[in-house]
């Protein structure tokens, strides 16, 4: 999606201070944020100049519709101060201007926490590298143990043989009354 931004270019940017108060006061109060959200996608949808004015092709930041809802379903803002940008897809991204410290602390854990994932990331691609030479280290490991057990194997029983050879030139006599 970064990379759609970047090929979308930018027609239009606007500052504006949307009053909002008098769409959600006609509502009930369980749905009076709603209401706000819908009467801010109108306005800039009539003053951005949207195709048919479409309130689909509207797009709100996470931060300003936290704002919107920070108070709660039945107490939404009486009016807000946004920034307005229009590509030349058609689409109109808004913004809050005026963004509470909260906000600004809130973003700046978010991309530290981005950047901590992002490296996390990366050291696990390591490991994986790693796990995968270490494995081949074992492999190679093991077919040298197996070449030495074999090995090993190998001169017990010509050992044996030779033991048995020897046994047979020389028959044994366990008795001594036997040998006379």
């Amino acid at each position: 999606m970064a990379e759609k931004k970047q090929e979308d270019k930018m027609i239009l940017e606007r500052e504006y201070v949307v009053p909002l108060r008098r769409k959600f006061m006609n509502t009930p109060q369980y749905k009076r944020t709603p209401k706000a959200i819908k009467a801010l996608k109108e306005f800039l949808a009539k003053h951005m100049k949207t195709e048919g004015r479409d309130t689909k092709k509207i797009k709100i930041d996470k931060y300003l519709n936290l704002e919107m809802w920070h108070r709660g379903i039945r107490k939404p803002l009486a009016k807000v101060k946004v920034k307005a940008r229009k590509f030349e897809s058609g689409i109109v991204r808004v913004e809050l201007v005026d963004i509470p410290e909260k906000v600004k602390w809130d973003i700046e854990r978010e991309k530290r926490l981005s950047e901590k994932v992002g490296k996390k990331e990366e050291k696990k691609k390591e490991e994986k590298k790693e796990e995968k030479t270490e494995s081949e280290k074992n492999d190679e490991e093991e077919k040298k143990k197996s070449s030495v057990e074999a090995g090993l194997k190998s001169q017990e029983q010509e050992h044996k043989e030779m033991k048995h050879v020897a046994n047979k030139e020389k028959p044994q006599v366990h008795r001594m009354a036997l040998q006379k």
